[in-house]
This record gives C-alpha cells, structure tokens and sequence, in this order.
C-alpha cells in the first residue's frame, strides 16, 4: 500500500506520467524529497544543453504522418524502431549534424489491411526500399531552442532536399536510466509525388505532413 505522501505526489498532473511507472515498483518508505529529486523536470534553456554525440533512444522516438483522406478527413499513423545520431555543438548549433533511419516495415494505421497495402510496390515497396533516411546538411538556429533543418531525405528510392522545423522539447538526466536525454520535435510537409508515390493523387493527398518526436541519448 502506497503511503498518503506518495500519493499526494502522485496528484500532481506535471508528475503524473512517471508516477504511474513508480507507483507499482517504489516502496512506501520512500520520501516526498527522494522522489522530487528523482523526477526534476527536463531543462527547456538550450544554453543548459550539453554538446556531445548522441544515439536515438528508439523505444519513445516516434515518425508521425498524416495525409488528407479523399477530402473528407485527416488520416494518421506513426513509424516505429527508429535509428539514428546526433552530433550537438550546443553552443555553435549551424555545427550540429543529425540523421535518422527509419524501417518502412514499422509503418502502422488503425487497419492491418491498409498496412499491407501501403509496404506494397503500388505505395512505399518496403522490399525494394526498406529504409527512409534523413541526413542534416545544414542547420540554422532561429531563435530560442528552435532551428532549421536542411537535408536530404531518401524515400521510396529516391533522393530529394526537404526542411524540418525543429523545436527543443526539453533536456536532462532520465530518472529511470540515468542516462543524459534531449528531446527535440521536427516537423515538415513533402510532396509524395516527389518521391514517386503517385497512387490516387490527388483522391489520397499528395502532401504529407511529418512529425519527429525524437529522443536523443548522450555517448559516452
């Protein structure tokens, strides 16, 4: 039985995430003050940021789409078991690099049948070409944690320049793992077509909208 201190915390909304982990496996002897220290929120001051060579940490980075659907709706799905690094100058971010591999095999809808579909060589041919990849060719800080992106993205087989707005989420040492964490958000729109993914343009929208939640961990 958790304590009435515990729980207190726990009521606390900011909080309530990590709670939810700690509440099952923390004893109730553990103290109001062990446990703010335990979960101090994320730093969100990119001068606080520390330079260094990053891994993504695939279990909580996610690739967001969404595409209009014949005009009447907005339709949505993710990419999962992300890959990729980072080298951060925090101090001279235009020096920063960053890439990121993503397995078209992951791409996942509300329905089995269109994930079938969409891995097929009339969509993204995920045999031919089982990876998109973004790799940063330039940076251009725009201002408190915000950036752009330039790069190049490869989809589908092919090769073209694209631009991710980038926005710093927040950094600072996971209280699960220890492990020093930053986390940015990027977003951008492509042309499918573009990319040689003409099917039912435009009945299925040409553009794309794509969201990078990623999660970057420190080396070394």
């Amino acid at each position: 039985m958790m304590s009435r201190a515990f729980a207190a915390r726990c009521a606390d909304a900011r909080r309530l995430a990590v709670c939810l982990v700690a509440g099952s496996t923390l004893s109730a002897a553990i103290t109001p003050a062990a446990f703010a220290e335990m979960i101090g929120p994320a730093d969100t001051n990119p001068a606080n940021v520390e330079s260094g060579a990053y891994s993504i940490e695939p279990s909580h980075t996610q690739v967001l789409f969404s595409v209009s659907h014949m005009g009447f709706s907005t339709y949505y799905g993710q990419l999962s078991k992300v890959s990729g690094s980072m080298n951060l100058d925090a101090k001279a971010p235009s020096r920063s690099s960053f890439e990121i591999h993503v397995p078209v095999n992951s791409i996942s809808t509300t329905s089995s049948t269109l994930n079938t579909e969409l891995k097929s060589n009339a969509w993204l041919d995920a045999k031919a070409n089982p990876e998109m990849v973004f790799k940063s060719t330039t940076i251009l800080p725009t201002g408190n944690g915000y950036a752009d992106i330039t790069g190049n993205l490869t989809l589908h087989g092919v090769t073209r320049p694209i631009v991710l707005k980038a926005k710093l989420v927040g950094a600072g040492i996971n209280p699960l793992d220890k492990k020093y964490t930053v986390g940015f958000d990027l977003n951008g729109t492509i042309m499918r077509s573009h990319f040689g993914i003409t099917t039912y343009v435009p009945l299925i929208g040409d553009a794309v909208t794509v969201t990078i939640a990623g999660v970057f961990e420190k080396q070394g």
